[in-house]
């Protein structure tokens, strides 16, 4: 049995736009999840391939753990499990954005409080000279 999805851009999961020099063209690629063949069209077959290989490592992962047979019932308990290490992700990095963020602000009073001193300084220098 053979499905036509279309794979979001790979854009979509990069922070920082990338150039492109030329016109994206959407190719098709087969792929095999869970012995079902997926007809999947994007921009980078590549990518599709190894997210095509990650569902299915966790969907014979989850049917080795457990005792179903019925594909919908992996497929789900597979997805509920890339979820939740999507989640744990997005925490991780949420956590490292405050810190970064914190640093930032950390930097820019440090900046600010440098500064005000050495202009004090220069104010003291400046009495010494004239006194």
């Amino acid at each position: 049995m053979a499905q036509t999805l279309e794979a979001p851009p790979q854009a979509a999961y990069q922070t920082q736009p990338q150039p492109q020099t030329q016109p994206v063209t959407s190719q098709s690629i087969s792929v095999d999840i869970y012995d079902q063949i997926y007809n999947l069209r994007g921009t980078d077959p590549a990518y599709i391939e190894r997210l095509a290989a990650i569902v299915d490592s966790k969907m014979r992962a989850v049917s080795a753990l457990g005792n179903t047979v019925d594909s919908l019932r992996v497929a789900v308990l597979a997805a509920l499990n890339i979820a939740d290490e999507l989640c744990s992700a997005r925490q991780r990095y949420d956590q490292v954005a405050n810190v970064a963020g914190g640093l930032q602000y950390s930097q820019q009073s440090v900046r600010t409080r440098a500064g005000t001193i050495s202009h004090m300084l220069d104010e003291i220098l400046e009495d010494r000279k004239v006194g």
